[in-house]
């Protein structure tokens, strides 16, 4: 998902794929101490989701407080 699509998503609908990546982090993370994860780039491509979902989440936050200010 790009950065542009990702902002058009509302606040809810952003923080609940912010719970679920950071639950899938953890999964994959319980799959590579297993020895069944095999593709082991989902490991970044999920850390980075994470990120730029964070990272937008927080423009959000600083947007607001500048609005308030």
């Amino acid at each position: 998902m790009k950065a542009a699509e990702v902002r058009l998503l509302s606040q809810d609908e952003l923080i609940k794929k912010l719970t679920d990546a950071r639950n899938e982090m953890m999964n994959l993370r319980f799959q590579v101490v297993t020895g069944q994860l095999t593709d082991t780039s989902r490991l970044k491509q999920t850390r980075r989701l994470i990120a730029l979902y964070e990272t937008i989440l927080r423009e959000r936050e600083i947007a607001a407080q500048e609005g308030v200010a």
